[in-house]
């Protein structure tokens, strides 16, 4: 067995073809890798406990085999090599069949750095919140840059974003030119290597978009976290670059721990230039006409430097494209260059994405799933939208909130909706109906996917504006509350007739 797995690496090393098996291949990141793996020539197949939009579509384009479940069967005969996702532990029927046989596997993180990014500029976005838009923008303006710019960019920037950017069709790819951009996540990376999966990457340009504490089930405490950011910190080269939002506390106080690598701060400024981040590398200015992040101005060290008018909306996607446009500069993009490339981006799937509108009702998806996340979101919709009515859908699906770590900054992140539906599943580890009580807001839980789907088709009316968040696929109440209001046969006026607080039968319900 020695001999086989010394064969089995000089393979991939020499990227001799091979038969690789990929176990929870249906997550973010694992279906990423197993579409570069794909484009290698490798064979490629996986398993994983569910399966379900948007990365289970793009699988099968690519003709990437799935199998649903962890039986062990389906590692005979054996693969050359399996690659394990960080879902999996010790226990796992399949993980225990690969060890017992002593079939050769790796990490994700470990793979891509092996087999992908070794030549490459890794362009690294990492931080609590906003990596995969950030990470979307930075490909989207590599790849997009007018070529009669100075300098131009004749070839294309390869991927591994944690979503699918509507622009590119697929979460990863291969590129053909020196830069990589990656999402870099603090999570760990397998059972068997418990640092966080960014620090395989080694970046040369490392985006910080902010820090502050998640991943409950696996950190103790926000030093914790900042431990691993340190770690990643020290192996950005001399000649790299480091990107971050100043007044960030947290990351502040990382980079004190050492940095040995030139620092350009992001921030906003008023039109006094007294506002928020007045030393600040990289500013942005939001367009007094216009307050929902839709039009904004850039500044470089002082100077006007390009102005970008787009599609999406929120303050958050505003310091995600300034913290992307510093990144680009860094590989040579000229801001205004980046700036207006960003007028023609259209977005990601799951983040804020408008999913239907039917009888002037419409139905949002987002991957939300911490309350600044859920903040930023609504707050987002609201300067949108303005009075019109939000409804919220929330299923507390991550570890972090089924162990119950956010539980009391909910009512504050919630607080822009204007009715709230809360998913309460059987194995929820903490009182939900306890917590709601101090919420402001009228707002319903619910055992069933059904009956929040019964309800909002209930009582939805033309204006509305229904925002699903979940970081999985939440029973696909997308299709099904698409489904429901379009079935409808009253008009709009009989609609008007129905409020949250005389239309809930099948949630128990609270109200402001």
């Amino acid at each position: 067995m020695w001999s086989r797995k010394r064969y089995t690496f000089e393979l991939l090393q020499l990227k001799i073809f091979v038969h690789l098996h990929i176990l929870s291949i249906c997550g973010t990141f694992m279906a990423g890798v197993a579409i570069l793996a794909r484009g290698l020539g490798h064979r490629v197949t996986g398993q994983d406990a569910g399966i379900y939009p948007p990365m289970s579509h793009q699988l099968a384009a690519a003709g990437i085999p799935v199998i649903e479940g962890y039986a062990p069967e389906h590692l005979r005969p054996a693969p050359d090599c399996v690659i394990v996702g960080n879902a999996l532990s010790r226990g796992n029927r399949a993980v225990e069949y690969l060890l017992d046989h002593r079939i050769p596997f790796t990490s994700g993180p470990a793979w891509l750095a092996e087999n992908v990014l070794r030549d490459r500029w890794v362009m690294a976005v990492a931080g609590t919140h906003g990596k995969t838009t950030t990470a979307a923008l930075l490909a989207f303006i590599l790849d997009t840059v007018d070529p009669g710019d100075n300098p131009p960019l004749s070839t294309k920037p390869g991927f591994l974003i944690g979503g699918i950017p509507q622009d590119f069709g697929v979460s990863a790819r291969l590129g053909d030119g020196p830069f990589f951009v990656v999402e870099a996540d603090e999570y760990d990376t397998a059972f068997f290597d418990k640092r966080s999966k960014f620090i395989h990457y080694r970046p040369r340009t490392l985006v910080l978009n902010n820090l502050e504490f998640d991943h409950g089930d696996i950190f103790p405490d926000l030093a914790a976290i900042q431990t691993q950011f340190h770690h990643l910190v020290r192996t950005i080269p001399g000649n790299g670059r480091i990107l971050y939002p100043e007044r960030d506390e947290a990351l502040e106080q990382v980079l004190a721990m050492g940095c040995w690598t030139p620092v350009e701060r992001l921030g906003f400024f008023s039109d006094s230039h007294q506002g928020i981040g007045p030393s600040a590398t990289w500013q942005a200015k939001q367009d007094t006409t216009v307050d929902d992040g839709s039009a904004f101005s850039v500044r470089y060290q002082g100077i006007e430097a390009g102005l970008v008018e787009w599609g999406l909306i929120g303050r958050h996607n505003v310091e995600n494209a300034l913290a992307a446009i510093a990144a680009a500069h860094h590989a040579g993009v000229p801001a205004a260059s980046a700036c207006r490339a960003l007028g023609q981006f259209r977005g990601v799937k799951r983040r804020l994405e408008q999913r239907g509108r039917i009888h002037d009702i419409t139905v949002y998806d987002d991957f939300a799933h911490h309350p600044t996340a859920i903040a930023t979101t609504l707050a987002g919709l609201r300067a949108r939208v303005g009075r019109e009515r939000i409804i919220a859908v929330l299923e507390p699906r991550s570890n972090t909130m089924r162990l119950g770590f956010h539980r009391n900054a909910l009512a504050h992140a919630l607080a822009g909706a204007d009715l709230l539906w809360i998913y309460r599943p059987p194995n929820l580890g903490w009182d939900v109906d306890a917590m709601v009580q101090g919420f402001g807001i009228d707002g319903h839980l619910c055992n069933s996917i059904d009956a929040i789907v019964t309800d909002i088709a209930g009582i939805a009316r033309a204006g509305d504006h229904v925002l699903i968040m979940s970081n999985g696929g939440f029973g696909g109440i997308h299709e099904r509350l698409i489904a429901a209001i379009k079935s409808l046969k009253c008009d709009s006026s009989h609609l008007k007739l129905h409020t949250s607080k005389n239309y809930s039968p099948n949630a128990a319900s609270w109200s402001a």
